[in-house]
């Protein structure tokens, strides 16, 4: 085969072929005649913290840091972490996130999470394995766990284990807020704060994120999920110019087959309900090949 491709080739080119060739060859057979890795079953009870975990914990104790309920996202798929993080972040929470199981359970025992999402097919250390050392530790806090596996023995494990909700791939972004509110809610007690009180003022237009309603000089606008989220993300910018690839990621998250022709129409269609004019709009503004920003 070597001889056949490089025919023609100087000589010193036809030599560092055929040793590349060779490398090649014998890396292959190598990894086929390897054994096959072990399973982590056990790990030490403790890592250093990462620098990016110590600056968080630094950030965490601060006297700047106004405390906000916290999720900890424990997901090794940057593109789900991605989009599970802008529409928390939307939603109001801080949202810190771990890409392998041990340090997810690191994070989970040093910044004190109001509740973990965890993926079970991690890295390093599995999700059960997370979940039992969490459990064994006396941590209580809320795990919510997060995966494409979706047969009862995997669920009833879990739950064994001492998860507290389940939640299979492909998920919708409304029931995950959903159940995270009801893990977070106090039970027997009132909210400190009233929706009622959460509305956000922009010229014409006002938004009340936690009761997911907006207003158009006063007069309700009847929004699809979608344009909320959308609406949302662009007014959370404060007034920066957002992608479409951004605002993709953020509002149709992971696994969504969706275009960036999805975009232009989304906000056309909200150009239609909040603007005066939506051949003119004053709010939600085109950025030339960048993107769109919400000017107030």
């Amino acid at each position: 085969m070597s001889r056949i491709l490089s025919a023609g080739w100087p000589e010193s080119l036809q030599d560092d072929f055929r040793k590349t060739l060779a490398r090649t060859v014998q890396q292959i057979q190598d990894s086929r005649t390897s054994p096959a890795p072990r399973a982590i079953m056990s790990l030490p009870p403790r890592v250093p913290p990462s620098p990016v975990l110590r600056d968080q914990q630094e950030y965490l104790a601060s006297p700047q840091h106004d405390r906000t309920q916290r999720v900890l996202v424990v997901e090794d798929n940057e593109t789900l972490a991605y989009g599970l993080r802008n529409s928390l972040e939307i939603a109001g929470f801080e949202v810190l996130v771990a890409a392998d199981g041990l340090h997810g359970l690191e994070m989970a025992r040093t910044l004190a999470p109001d509740l973990v999402i965890l993926d079970l097919m991690l890295p390093v250390m599995d999700g059960y394995e997370v979940l039992r050392t969490l459990r064994d530790e006396a941590i209580e806090v809320p795990v919510l766990i997060l995966t494409a596996r979706g047969e009862e023995p995997d669920k009833v494990l879990g739950f064994r284990l001492g998860a507290d909700d389940y939640v299979t791939k492909p998920f919708g972004v409304m029931e995950l807020l959903a159940r995270i509110e009801a893990r977070l809610r106090p039970r027997g007690h009132a909210p400190d704060h009233s929706p009622a009180d959460a509305w956000e003022s922009f010229d014409d237009i006002e938004l009340n994120v936690p009761l997911r309603m907006v207003k158009r000089n006063g007069q309700e606008v009847d929004l699809s999920p979608k344009e909320f989220a959308l609406l949302v993300t662009l007014i959370r910018k404060n007034g920066a110019v957002t992608s479409r690839m951004e605002l993709l990621k953020a509002v149709w998250g992971y696994s969504a087959a969706v275009e960036s022709r999805t975009v232009d129409t989304h906000v056309a269609l909200l150009r239609r309900k909040l603007e005066d004019d939506p051949t003119q709009p004053r709010h939600i503004m085109t950025v030339w090949k960048m993107g769109y920003r919400f000017v107030q």
